[in-house]
């Protein structure tokens, strides 16, 4: 494993999470996940961000630092924008074969450093605008970015090379292998790391969006030419590229969001499979894009990065014991969690000797605002009248989406 230069005297250090991780230990990542840490050298060097502690990544990344010709030891400060185990988890270690290492950090961090590593010692509390003068003409800005997307968040901001080390904020899912910069890539690879973010926001930052447009705002006043995240590539010949598409992630949260549909259904013994079929016929006879998924089958990581960019959701589900299937009720509980707010919707299902599933899905989904279309539900075996009715429906909030989002 390789260091990068990004420019005199700042460089990239990445190692990658494989496919069979869980990123926070729950999200799939089926094309891996970036660490990023970076170094800025002026007369003394920092460091920025660390790297977890599992299975062989220390040692990659120390790796990547003789590449370049440092040594944990060689280092005399360590910027840490965010303490989450993901990007500090080897910190114990490096401070102990470090014991000179002096910690940048926000009021806030610190209280977490010292609950997650024991560390006191050579601790600096910086808040907005405070800067560390590294010497040879590199100094570093910090700037408080709260809840993006823990409460003690920071980004940190190179002066002379107008380099935006930006934390997890810009971030994407991904392994990075021999592309590290937005024009290293594809059209396709460039597609792959758009889509990944989207996902990575959905399941990460998804429920702080208000905090996201605050922080936006807030860089948006400083001349950035390079965005280096903690995750994903980074963004030397484009950085508006991911910042807009942050800004409009975060507006799916109040609206407008796109003008799709997506669908996600489960059921136990076929008869609301059936009507899922009309459901998806209805709906794609307006010819707007419509997404289809099936819980427990497809992850809900996968599918809340869909409902959340959707103007509209479909969702199917029998009556269970006098409450949802209960993968439709988790997956319905994520989104409460993540704040999927402002959609248009329609729920379907079956029952057998009672129904109970639409009452438990308006009670949580009550804070999110969500429009609800009369409901089709029935009894046993659905009829022809209720696939009709199922396909009527659909077609209809098709229709309004398409009247209201389309372009």
């Amino acid at each position: 494993m390789k260091g990068t230069k990004i420019t005199d005297g700042i460089y990239r250090l990445g190692v990658n999470l494989g496919g069979d991780s869980l990123f926070e230990g729950m999200w799939p990542i089926p094309d891996g996940v970036s660490l990023n840490s970076y170094i800025v050298r002026g007369d003394k060097t920092a460091l920025i961000d660390l790297v977890e502690d599992v299975g062989e990544k220390p040692a990659e990344f120390e790796q990547a630092m003789e590449s370049l010709g440092f040594k944990p030891e060689g280092i005399d400060y360590l910027i840490i924008n965010h303490m989450e185990p993901d990007h500090t988890s080897w910190l114990p270690e490096f401070a102990r074969r470090n014991p000179n290492l002096e910690f940048y950090i926000t009021a806030k961090g610190a209280a977490v450093l010292k609950a997650f590593c024991g560390i006191e010692k050579n601790v600096h509390t910086v808040k907005t605008g405070d800067t560390l003068d590294l010497g040879a003409g590199k100094m570093l800005t910090f700037y408080e970015a709260p809840n993006v997307h823990w409460p003690e968040t920071m980004v940190t901001c190179e002066t002379s090379s107008k380099i935006l080390f930006s934390c997890d904020a810009f971030g994407s899912y991904g392994a990075i292998t021999d592309a590290v910069f937005d024009d290293q890539l594809s059209t396709e690879q460039f597609d792959f790391f758009m889509n990944e973010a989207l996902r990575y926001y959905a399941n990460i930052v998804a429920g702080f969006s208000p905090f996201v447009v605050k922080a936006i705002a807030l860089l948006k006043n400083l001349e950035i030419k390079i965005i280096a995240p903690s995750h994903g590539i980074v963004w030397r010949e484009n950085p508006g590229a991911i910042m807009d598409a942050y800004s409009r992630f975060a507006r799916y949260m109040n609206g407008p969001a796109e003008p799709e549909i997506t669908i996600i259904w489960s059921s136990m013994y076929g008869n609301t499979e059936k009507v899922a079929t009309a459901m998806i016929q209805g709906a794609r006879s307006e010819g707007i894009p419509v997404h289809v998924y099936r819980t427990p089958k497809d992850d809900a990581g996968f599918i809340l990065a869909s409902a959340w960019k959707s103007a509209g959701l479909i969702i199917g589900m029998p009556t269970y014991e006098y409450r949802m299937f209960p993968p439709m009720a988790g997956v319905l509980d994520m989104f409460a969690r993540k704040k999927v707010m402002n959609k248009k919707a329609l729920r379907f299902g079956s029952f057998g000797w009672s129904g109970g599933a639409q009452k438990e899905l308006e009670t949580i989904t009550e804070k999110l605002k969500w429009d609800f279309m009369a409901p089709v539900e029935w009894q046993g075996a659905p009829s022809g009248e209720t696939l009709k009715l199922a396909m009527e429906r659909s077609r209809e909030l098709a229709a309004k989406i398409k009247a209201e989002y389309g372009k």
